[in-house]
């Protein structure tokens, strides 16, 4: 079992949590009580439950490559995350000013570094 890539999964399922239970009445209800048209609230919608979704079977591939290790499938899998990286990143500070009104920067770089370092593991390293 390869830890760092098992800690990730736990980091994403704890992430997929706080989305759903403490970001859902902060943001989804309030979008959807604001928008001015049910097509722009049904959109809102289906963008929250398919962040919901990235994250849970992120959790779940985390998992399954602590197992079953593939270097592509694991270089693929960090790509997303570094990907959510860049967009709290980017637009925390263009449009915010700042890095800190949207942390959660922070815990897809932890879940890129926990791959890099879970890929640093002698059983990812000798998959193909």
């Amino acid at each position: 079992m390869n830890v760092p890539l098992t800690l990730a999964g736990s980091i994403m399922v704890l992430t997929a949590g706080i989305h759903v239970f403490a970001g859902g009445p902060e943001y989804h209800d309030v979008y959807q009580s604001v928008l001015p048209t049910p097509h722009l609230a049904a959109m809102a919608a289906v963008l929250w439950h398919a962040i919901t979704v990235n994250l849970i079977v992120s959790a779940g591939a985390y998992f399954w490559l602590a197992q079953h290790p593939s270097r592509p499938f694991l270089v693929a899998l960090a790509a997303m995350q570094l990907g959510w990286t860049a967009l709290f990143l980017f637009y925390g500070t263009t449009m915010l000013g700042s890095l800190w009104p949207m942390p959660q920067w922070v815990i897809f770089l932890t879940t890129v570094l926990l791959t890099i370092y879970g890929a640093r593991q002698r059983d990812v390293a000798r998959a193909s």
